[in-house]
């Protein structure tokens, strides 16, 4: 499994990433709080209807550039 870490202030911005990425999202649907990534990659798995590898990457795509506009 991958180890991924959101911290509160990366999260602002890599949500309204994925927000206009999958603009179906809400932002009841992007909840995050510290320390419950496992809480936020399940409901993303169940919200896109994606696989856990598929959800990690994304995720980790939106924080690893958290300066870049792209996702």
């Amino acid at each position: 499994m991958m180890g991924l870490k959101i911290t509160t202030f990366d999260w602002i911005t890599a949500k309204e990433k994925i927000k206009r990425k999958y603009n179906h999202l809400t932002d009841e649907d992007l909840v995050f709080e510290e320390n419950q990534e496992e809480k936020l990659i399940n409901h993303l798995m169940a919200k896109l209807h994606r696989d856990r590898e598929y959800v990690l990457f994304t995720l980790a795509k939106s924080l690893s550039s958290i300066e870049s506009n792209r996702l």
